[in-house]
């Protein structure tokens, strides 16, 4: 912020009363006094004049910290806080005019005092001559269930505010916000005010994302536009009223439903005085909180540093709310205070060590080839139960729940089927509509296990009324990783579970249910046919002379008889057609008849 500036609503407003107004970032205070009486004459001419609100906001030192217009009846609050812990008041208070009205606190006064933790919210009365007809203020006081209660005073007279007892009363509130605290509410989730300009269903989705983060979401509001404001995202006057909604509902965050430019976070959060955060750094903050591999959390630094280095403008209340929270935790959170440069740095350093990583994936798929042993991967939108089918196949053990993008990290199991033949089962990462360029691009090794598998099973939820739209969304990602010529195999799970008079229907889908098991037979049959279906039956001779192929068949096929005779060891084999071609190559091809499948 550029020293000694009035900011917000100043449009209209002549450049040399501007400055005027400035000088009162230099207006001199006694000792213990909360407000002088000049100055408040002061404000309340100019608010009278400009017929708008003014906020001016006062360290505990008794520095005039900023001075913000408003409207006629709002005036946009912002967050300042002097102290580290956000447990604590900020020591700053803030003091307000309300032109044409009485000093009666609103409820967004009150909830802003809660929300900002200020030392007190001041406001001052003022008639239509522009004279101050009354002052009273609102003070914190002890924490019942981690929510401070609020002491107001009597609307008082100018020539009487108790000056030195509301200083007094700051320091005494100091006190009381930290008795009655309930350790174990201290950290509560934070109160989270969602916005989308798209749908109902993709708010709702914004919803479930947020609670899987860990906020509690107090309020959702849709504005149907054709198009993103530029500025704001929602509009100014839409952004206006956001404010005055955030501090009625104490939110600690706006969470948007789109990806936001640096420009649209710094507006929106000048307008409204709350952390802004938009979809995708919400995703990148469930992908930090949900990574375990060592892999899995530099892919994530990857991205969130990715995304940030070019909207570091656009950080301002994320920079210097210090508490941390939704959009600022996780392996990636590097404080922003560092510059471009150190960003790229580590970013150079992230994908070095990625590499080195790749490398080791690559000798294991190799090996995997070697020992040919097909790939299943297990693909679909998030929480569709991808996790439970993996854990009821192979007693896995993956973390399992009821919450968007539960797991992150690929997990492979190797599964043997009755006939005797393996495969290897990849759980991959839940798709979502939306989904973030920077994360797509730094899982793109971990994605890539769809890719190269042999064999697709594509989950749906048989419960969820949205599942032909998520369909949609996986096809779109499958066709981005090059994923989309793969056999495979449609699955709708959850199918014990009650759908309605409207239930879901995909063509030649099998009917499963992954937590009680029912259908997985059928399902690891169409798995092995479309195993076998890449494989080819022979009969092989290995005289003795030639017996170290008996070693090779073993690691190149799948090995269905074997028998041994006088002149030789009989194999019945089923062999791929790249494997037939370099046992032929080496051995030659008289020694394999072909059998019908």
């Amino acid at each position: 912020m550029a020293e000694n500036q009035i900011h917000g609503n100043i449009e209209g407003i002549r450049a040399s009363a501007l400055q005027e107004m400035a000088m009162l970032y230099e207006y001199p205070f006694e000792l213990d006094e909360f407000a002088p009486q000049e100055l408040l004459k002061i404000l309340a001419a100019y608010s009278c004049a400009l017929n708008r609100e003014i906020a001016m906001y006062i360290s505990r030192d008794n520095d005039v910290l900023d001075i913000v217009i408003g409207v006629t009846d709002s005036v946009p609050l912002s967050s300042w806080r002097l102290r580290r812990n956000a447990r604590r008041l900020s020591c700053v208070r803030c003091i307000h005019t309300h032109p044409n009205g009485t000093a009666q606190l609103s409820g967004p006064d009150l909830s802003a005092l809660r929300s900002l933790m200020l030392d007190s919210m001041c406001a001052v009365g003022i008639d239509e001559k522009g004279h101050v007809n009354g002052v009273s203020a609102a003070f914190l006081g002890e924490k019942t269930k981690g929510v401070p209660a609020i002491i107001e005073t009597d609307i008082v007279p100018l020539k009487r505010l108790p000056q030195r007892a509301w200083m007094e009363q700051i320091l005494q509130s100091d006190e009381l916000v930290m008795q009655g605290e309930d350790e174990s509410l201290a950290d509560e989730p934070e109160r989270a005010l969602l916005i989308s300009i798209d749908n109902e269903k993709s708010l709702e989705e914004l919803e479930a994302l947020a609670e899987s983060a860990g906020a509690k979401v107090v309020g959702k509001e849709l504005q149907k536009r054709p198009k993103p404001d530029t500025a704001t995202y929602v509009g100014s006057g839409k952004a206006a009223s956001l404010q005055l909604t955030a501090q009625s509902l104490d939110a600690d965050v706006i969470i948007v439903d789109d990806e936001l430019t640096g420009a649209q976070t710094r507006n929106l959060e000048e307008a409204t005085g709350v952390k802004v955060i938009d979809r995708t750094t919400l995703i990148l903050d469930i992908f930090a909180q949900r990574a375990k591999s060592n892999e899995g959390k530099l892919q994530v630094s990857l991205a969130q540093l990715k995304y940030r280095a070019g909207r570091l403008m656009g950080q301002g209340l994320v920079m210097s709310r210090l508490g941390g929270g939704i959009g600022t935790r996780g392996p990636g959170e590097s404080k922003l205070e560092i510059d471009r440069r150190r960003i790229r740095d580590r970013i150079t350093d992230l994908k070095r060590e990625l590499a080195n990583l790749e490398k080791q994936r690559e000798l294991r798929r190799k090996n995997r080839e070697k020992n040919a042993i097909p790939v299943v991967a297990l693909v679909g939108y998030t929480n569709t139960g991808k996790s439970t089918l993996l854990n009821k196949i192979t007693d896995a053990g993956v973390y399992v729940q009821n919450q968007l993008f539960a797991t992150l990290d690929a997990v492979s199991r190797k599964v043997t089927l009755p006939d005797g033949g393996e495969f290897l089962l990849v759980d991959t990462v839940g798709f979502i509509s939306k989904l973030p360029h920077d994360l797509v691009e730094a899982f793109h090794s971990t994605l890539e296990e769809a890719a190269l598998a042999d064999v697709l099973v594509i989950v749906s939820d048989a419960t969820n009324p949205d599942t032909y739209q998520q369909r949609e969304v996986v096809e779109e990602v499958l066709a981005t990783l090059h994923a989309d010529t793969q056999p495979r195999i449609e699955v709708l799970n959850k199918c014990d579970a009650d759908n309605g008079d409207k239930p879901v229907i995909i063509p030649g889908a099998l009917r499963i249910s992954a937590k009680t098991g029912t259908g997985i037979d059928t399902l690891l049959s169409a798995i092995a046919r479309h195993i076998r279906a890449a494989e080819q039956i022979f009969e092989v001779l290995v005289p003795f002379s030639e017996y170290r192929m008996v070693s090779e068949l073993h690691g190149k096929g799948r090995v269905l008889d074997e028998t041994y005779e006088d002149n030789g060891t009989r194999i019945r084999i089923a062999l791929k057609q790249e494997d037939l071609g370099q046992l032929s190559a080496r051995y030659g091809a008289h020694y394999f008849s072909r059998i019908e499948n």
